[in-house]
């Protein structure tokens, strides 16, 4: 008998088939123990009708069942991102099978991507494209990856440049009114753009003081919510605001804007305003920083005041303490110190060279 029960324990299968023995334990009813041996036949009798499904995905279904997957479970940005380099991939393999991409076919697309723009575009493109690949073969939907023995191009790290107060300052003054309450709210909060963006007036607390950010970094794609206390200036701008607010939207901030999509004007959250912040650097005389940037100037802000790492992970939002450690990029005290330490003891070094005991 392929099917027994065992008390205690459940339901186990036991069956040879083609000279092999398969057994599975424990299910809870006959039912699930039945299923699973007639699943278990069938890969094993139509193994070959499996691999021909794969070996035949196409690269363009492929890269559209990736984009349902992001647009499902990550950002609006990150989904973004991602559909404007797939467009570039589609141009070049969008006709083939994805058995067809091969290595070189990779390697020499991220080569020319290279020399027509960057290392550090080509890279990020041949991490989403590794990305891509390995989706197909969790999902079952290709065997191999075309990535897996490429390298990444060498390239140039810089500083990226963190807007000082100063600077943060100015960029609120020349900006409207609007604008100037979405700075508050990014600087005030340390938030992601996107975390900002969906904010709804339900994520306020007045009477507790403060507001509840939402993110889709964790692993899985799930919204995970994290509170950061209200400063006395977001308090302000925000009592300011739900007093002022349209009743009828939920957002905090919010906008009417033209859809190509619908082919009609839509009211909701922003999704970025990237163009608004170029202008208001070049209006106010600033050096351009993206919004991310001032993550970075609140988190360097906080470090140089002596603000435990661990508090400072809690507000960004990070699950790595390493992440943190990338956000801060003032010159500590401990730093200064070191180095004024060096320079005593190789001047004394030097000195005692010349005043030591001379031979007789």
């Amino acid at each position: 008998m392929s099917t027994y029960f065992m008390k205690g324990k459940g339901y186990r299968i036991d069956f040879m088939l083609n000279g092999v023995r398969y057994t599975q334990a424990w299910f809870k009813t006959k039912t699930e123990a039945k299923r699973a041996e007639a699943d278990k036949r069938k890969e094993v009798l139509e193994p070959q009708k499996e691999t021909q499904t794969l070996t035949d995905m196409g690269f363009l279904e492929l890269v559209n069942r990736r984009l349902d997957h992001l647009e499902a479970y990550t950002s609006q940005k990150h989904y973004e991102d991602y559909r404007y380099l797939a467009t570039k991939w589609v141009h070049q393999w969008g006709h083939s099978k994805s058995s067809d991409v091969t290595p070189e076919m990779i390697e020499r697309y991220v080569l020319q991507r290279s020399r027509m723009v960057s290392p550090h575009t080509a890279n990020k493109e041949l991490r989403s494209l590794r990305s891509l690949f390995n989706f197909g073969k969790k999902k079952k939907l290709v065997l191999e990856n075309p990535t897996d023995d490429l390298d990444y191009l060498p390239v140039e790290k810089k500083l990226k440049h963190v807007p000082s107060p100063r600077e943060i300052d100015k960029l609120i003054a020349v900006a409207d009114e609007e604008t100037g309450d979405y700075l508050w709210a990014v600087r005030e909060t340390m938030a992601r753009v996107s975390e900002i963006n969906r904010l709804t007036w339900d994520d306020v607390s007045f009477r507790d003081r403060h507001v509840v950010l939402y993110t889709r970094k964790k692993k899985g794609g799930h919204l995970t919510p994290r509170k950061v206390p209200m400063t006395q200036k977001l308090f302000e701008v925000l009592s300011r605001r739900h007093t002022e607010r349209d009743p009828s939207k939920p957002w905090v901030f919010w906008h009417s804007y033209w859809s190509n999509k619908t082919g009609e004007t839509l009211e909701g959250p922003y999704k970025n305003r990237r163009k608004t912040l170029k202008t208001l650097c070049k209006k106010a005389g600033v050096k351009y920083s993206g919004f991310h940037a001032l993550r970075h100037s609140g988190a360097s802000i906080m470090e140089n005041s002596n603000v435990p790492v661990g508090a400072i992970q809690r507000i960004l939002g990070h699950e790595n303490r390493s992440t943190t450690e990338i956000y801060l990029h003032t010159l500590g005290d401990s730093e200064r110190q070191a180095m004024v330490t060096y320079e005593q003891a190789r001047e004394n070094s030097h000195t005692d060279s010349h005043t030591g005991p001379v031979a007789a």
